[in-house]
């Protein structure tokens, strides 16, 4: 047992190989340690993109987009 609701339990142990059972409570996530790495590496790599956004809008001056590029001084003759 851990905790007072979750629960370990041997299935099967064939050569090197030992199979085990785990119960616990839909709001517990239960992975194996590789899944678990992957998801926590996918998350990194998300939340470092979302930054880099939020970083560009923070830079961004809000009349950016008004501007066509055209200088004032050539467009008027």
């Amino acid at each position: 047992m851990i905790g007072h609701d979750i629960e370990i339990s041997l299935i099967d142990i064939q050569g090197d190989q030992v199979r085990i059972g785990i119960r616990a409570p839909r709001s517990v996530a239960v992975h194996r340690k590789e899944i678990y790495e992957e998801i926590r590496r996918e998350n990194q790599l998300a939340t470092m993109s979302s930054r880099v956004g939020i970083d560009r809008l923070k830079t961004q001056r809000p009349d950016a987009g008004a501007h066509n590029g055209a200088d004032d001084k050539g467009s008027n003759g």
